[in-house]
């Protein structure tokens, strides 16, 4: 949404042509500018004697600098939008769950917060026991985490003056990232450094020199593809936005209605929402599936499962006591 305060300027016009980074540096939200100006100076005091002569001596192996990578050391970029967006979006997180967490539980009159709050907790746990098993549950909080966190962070980009710190390759690459050490945690936990290594190799004994490095690769690449695909949804997200916005300003203003493309989030933002809660379901669908190749339910545990409790709707239930 950050589009709409500069639909109108020239300068704009290019933002689609350009990364994340360009686009920020045109148009960097006001609170950005303010923490920057009262902190950049120290933190860019620290980042040069400190961390950037280890980024030299890391990207000079690879023939490049960290200017090149990271952008110019400044004052006034010494804390980066996306860093910031995403402590916002974290803080925004917990403010949205203890609103919507009840201050009574009711079961025959629940609130709307709570029942919001209930349909979401009720999907995630429904996919857990489908896809991992009723011992699924323990992961719970931490899924949900993930859920919570992106669905708030793709949603900032429709509010006037902040920006989806999903938007920047950095933050969902840290969020694959996330979810690739958590579930390999998971299933080093479980199986051990030699069962969970072994899984990778397949059932099949013979073919286990082939399977080997084909699974680690495409172990290893998956925080990687996680990133992306929510980097570049996101991302595209907020060029089709400007880009429109920014033709539509041109447009308007040449039929002298230059207030015009301040109705078109109510056209585009449907398509906004949508991108925003599909690229969280498969985020969380996927941090799901992998955990589900790595762990296993007891099998006490999945007897008890099985006859105890009955599926109803993908949920395992227990019996109702009368």
């Amino acid at each position: 949404m950050y589009f709409l305060f500069s639909a109108n300027e020239p300068a704009a016009a290019g933002a689609g042509s350009h990364g994340a980074e360009a686009a920020s540096a045109h148009h960097t939200p006001a609170i950005v500018e303010m923490v920057n100006h009262y902190v950049g100076e120290p933190v860019h005091h620290f980042q040069v004697t400190y961390t950037k002569p280890l980024w030299e001596r890391f990207f000079s192996a690879f023939g490049t600098t960290p200017e090149k990578v990271f952008g110019e050391y400044t004052a006034e970029n010494a804390v980066p939008w996306y860093t910031l967006m995403f402590i916002l979006a974290a803080l925004f997180t917990l403010a949205l769950v203890w609103i919507l967490k009840p201050r009574r539980l009711s079961v025959d009159e629940p609130g709307d917060a709570q029942q919001t709050l209930e349909a979401g907790v009720v999907a995630v746990r429904n996919l857990l026991v489908d896809n991992v098993g009723p011992h699924g549950m323990q992961y719970l909080p931490v899924i949900a985490t993930f859920g919570v966190l992106i669905l708030v962070s793709n949603l900032m980009g429709l509010v006037p003056g902040l920006m989806s710190p999903t938007a920047h390759v950095s933050v969902t690459f840290a969020l694959g990232i996330t979810s690739f050490v958590y579930y390999n945690a998971i299933g080093i936990k479980e199986n051990g450094l030699v069962g969970h290594l072994k899984h990778f190799a397949g059932p099949i004994p013979w073919l286990a020199l082939l399977m080997f490095p084909i699974e680690m690769i495409s172990n290893l690449v998956r925080p990687m593809s996680l990133g992306i695909r929510l980097f570049g949804n996101l991302f595209g997200d907020e060029q089709i936005l400007g880009t429109i916005g920014n033709l539509a300003g041109d447009l308007f203003a040449t039929m002298g209605l230059p207030h015009m493309p301040l109705l078109l989030p109510v056209l585009i933002m449907p398509l906004s929402l949508f991108v925003a809660f599909m690229q969280t379901f498969i985020f969380v669908l996927l941090s799901i599936i992998y955990i589900s190749e790595v762990s296993h339910a007891p099998h006490d545990e999945s007897h008890g499962a099985e006859s105890h409790g009955h599926a109803e709707g993908g949920l395992v239930t227990a019996p109702s006591h009368h």
